[in-house]
């Protein structure tokens, strides 16, 4: 089993918060514990964004416990009405979820039979969840900040690596049916993860004016990068669902399509590692020379099969136009690498911690 870095920020927060509140000598020291569950988010910038509400939550909740005790008491039907009143105010305030949670929470530990004083013992409770969410803020803060660049740029050539293999093995009728399947929902899974990657990636804020335009333009290539692992997943899939179709299809237009796709799979391959700085600016065939798939050669020939075929053979041209569409977004990629590269030259993507 892998452990993530918010599952160890999750422990160390619940660990720290159990032993300063242990320290300060609060009952019942486990509220800060659970306080610090819902506390930990997965980015610095969503941290700073929730403390605020998360503070304000455990306000609402013990106001409103404190309110319902000293009119109305505690009883358990007095308790389930005090949560209800909790989740309806903070709902009508927009929060979010693990927020409402949290707002339960208060009122549930305030609520609580005590024979202390009912008002220390509900500043006890609202201290102690207070120092829960202070804990996971500062654990959030300096322990394992996340790296989503590194990250993404990781998911993305991986994603990008699988997608290029299957679509070589599957043009050449050499894929099994099953297995193919099962990777394609896998990689569905993996572009679901990128997306959210770079949304986390994005959300991180910059402090200085240079870094903000350094950031705006890895955003542009990352985008960009992601866009076209997307085309040649749209490829890949056009390729399943034609397959067995593709096989009674005339050879010589079969001949055409692999070495056209071979190229077009050449040219990504060849933008992933320039993004890397794996290819030497003075090799021969640089990034400006990157062989040019005849994609209007493959339309052409297609319509011809079509002509002289069988009119159903028009099920093929979607695909020519996905190819179309993929080689597309390499060339724009490859204008924006080139760019990137001539100007920011110091400017690297992370692709390692």
């Amino acid at each position: 089993m892998k452990l993530g870095a918010r599952m160890l920020k999750t422990g160390l927060a619940v660990a720290v918060s159990l032993y300063v509140a242990t320290l300060l000598g609060l009952p019942s020291p486990v509220f800060a514990g659970i306080a610090a569950v819902f506390a930990i988010q997965p980015s610095i910038y969503r941290s700073y964004q929730t403390i605020l509400e998360q503070i304000q939550a455990n306000i609402i909740g013990a106001i409103i416990a404190i309110l319902t005790v000293l009119t109305l008491g505690n009883d358990p039907f007095i308790i389930g009405f005090s949560t209800v009143l909790a989740i309806g105010v903070c709902m009508k305030l927009n929060m979010k979820e693990s927020t409402v949670l949290l707002a339960i929470v208060a009122v549930i530990a305030i609520m609580e039979t005590t024979e202390l004083d009912f008002t220390t013992f509900a500043l006890m409770r609202f201290s102690a969840l207070t120092l829960g969410i202070l804990s996971a803020f500062l654990v959030n803060q300096f322990f394992l900040p996340p790296k989503y660049e590194t990250k993404l740029f990781q998911r993305i050539d991986r994603s990008t690596s699988d997608i290029l293999q299957w679509l070589r093995v599957t043009t050449r009728h050499l894929s099994d049916e099953p297995a193919l399947k099962g990777e394609i929902d896998r990689i569905q899974d993996e572009i679901r993860r990128i997306d959210q990657t770079y949304l986390l990636f994005s959300e991180e804020r910059t402090y200085f004016k240079k870094n903000h335009y350094l950031k705006a333009r890895k955003l542009i290539v990352f985008r960009q990068l992601i866009a076209t692992t997307k085309k040649a997943f749209d490829v890949l899939k056009a390729f399943h669902s034609l397959d067995e179709k593709i096989e009674s299809i005339p050879k010589n237009f079969q001949i055409i399509l692999v070495q056209e796709l071979d190229k077009v799979i050449h040219s990504h391959e060849k933008l992933i590692l320039s993004s890397m700085g794996r290819i030497k600016k003075d090799h021969k065939e640089t990034l400006r020379h990157i062989s040019e798939p005849d994609i209007p050669k493959l339309v052409e020939a297609l319509i011809h099969v079509y002509r002289e075929e069988d009119e159903h053979r028009l099920i093929f041209l979607p695909l020519a136009t996905q190819l179309m569409e993929y080689h597309q977004h390499l060339k724009h990629l490859q204008r924006l690498l080139k760019s990137y590269q001539q100007y920011h030259q110091q400017e690297q993507l992370k692709m390692t911690d």
